[in-house]
């Protein structure tokens, strides 16, 4: 569509600018022109020109200025010639494109309107019709994942992401701060947790294992149509922060197994003190060691199984069963018993709540 927006001005232009003019792409075929049989032809010198500079710059009898909103240039405007008319000329359709092509993405770009709606930047009611006019299907599956990096080189994340997901009548990606890139995912209806879960994996792997680039993914609910997406955006969100602090080894986190820490999540703090307040005796969880914390941690995983745990941990029995009892005494709760062992695990998870001061959405 950019090809016939640009060629509609410069055939309007074409009169008044005594020269050539016309637009190359990035990878400097040309898409306009005034000359149209020249259109579709490639001059790879100049390709080499565009990756350096955003700068006027002249080759073979052309003055060239680039233009765009990449750190590389998306496009440039020629005009024949080589003198300060030239270079005026090249600035002046450089400005007027960049403009027009900015107006046509805010109203026609189906990538600008679906990062609008998941910023929810876009009113409610407007976004049913305006799905309509882009030809969004109302009954389509999507799912919004949130990509955080946590440490790259120089190979751009996000152009990686865009050459997995290419098909961009289904896909969406977009970044909106230095260090996050959403990918809205167009899925099969009925899609389980663990596929989601698997996509991100994938996404995380390559990466990580071609790119060296670390990153963390929270992965919203799958959500019908566009009028949801932002609500799919704050759950992928909300899964990384809440993974912070619960989950902090973890890669890859899902909204909808975020399970019991979702809700202490949602807990105003001094509903959290005063919970930790009324279960623990003054001190007693700060008295715990962290032999003893990794051991209570290794006995909820293997179940409150007291041979389990022992056997894992490559201690006797009646150790374990002794270090049980010494928590016993200074807590008042006895991990054996289910009941005690619920509300032991939901306060420490309050006490790393308290302990991390979350960010709130």
């Amino acid at each position: 569509m950019s090809n016939r927006l640009f060629q509609g001005v410069i055939h309007q232009m074409r009169e008044a600018i005594d020269a050539e003019i016309g637009v190359i792409d990035e990878n400097a075929s040309i898409i306009a022109c005034s000359d149209l049989s020249k259109n579709g032809s490639t001059n790879e010198y100049v390709s080499l020109d565009l990756n350096d500079t955003h700068d006027i710059f002249v080759r073979d009898g052309y003055t060239y200025k680039p233009f765009g909103t990449h750190l590389k240039p998306d496009y440039a405007v020629f005009v024949e010639g080589t003198d300060e008319v030239a270079a005026k000329y090249a600035s002046i359709l450089a400005i007027t494109l960049s403009s027009i092509k900015q107006y046509y993405d805010e109203k026609y770009d189906r990538n600008n309107f679906i990062k609008n709606v998941v910023l929810d930047n876009v009113l409610p009611g407007d976004i049913h019709i305006k799905a309509r006019e882009l030809h969004f299907g109302t009954d389509t599956s999507r799912v919004v994942l949130l990509i955080r990096i946590l440490s790259s080189n120089d190979v751009s994340a996000y152009d990686v992401i865009q050459n997995l997901f290419p098909d961009k009548n289904k896909d969406f990606v977009f970044t909106i701060a230095e260090s996050d890139i959403v990918l809205v995912k167009e899925v099969k209806s009925g899609i389980e947790s663990k596929d989601l879960e698997k996509l991100a994996r994938s996404i995380s792997d390559t990466l990580s294992g071609e790119f060296y680039t670390r990153v963390n993914v929270g992965i919203g609910t799958v959500v019908e149509g566009v009028k949801d997406l932002a609500r799919s955006f704050k759950e992928a969100q909300m899964a990384l922060e809440v993974g912070k602090v619960f989950d902090t080894d973890r890669v890859i986190v899902s909204y909808d197994n975020l399970g019991i820490a979702r809700l202490i999540y949602h807990l105003p703090t001094t509903l959290c003190e005063t919970f930790l307040k009324e279960v623990f005796k003054k001190g007693s969880i700060e008295s715990l060691d962290h032999e003893t914390l990794f051991t209570i941690q290794r006995f909820f995983e293997n179940n409150l199984n007291v041979s389990e745990t022992s056997r894992k941990l490559f201690v006797h029995r009646n150790t374990l069963v002794y270090r049980l009892e010494k928590i016993k005494k200074l807590t008042g709760l006895d991990l054996r018993e289910f009941d005690h062992a619920i509300i032991f695990k939901i306060a420490l998870m309050v006490k790393e709540y308290l302990s991390s001061n979350p960010v709130k959405f």
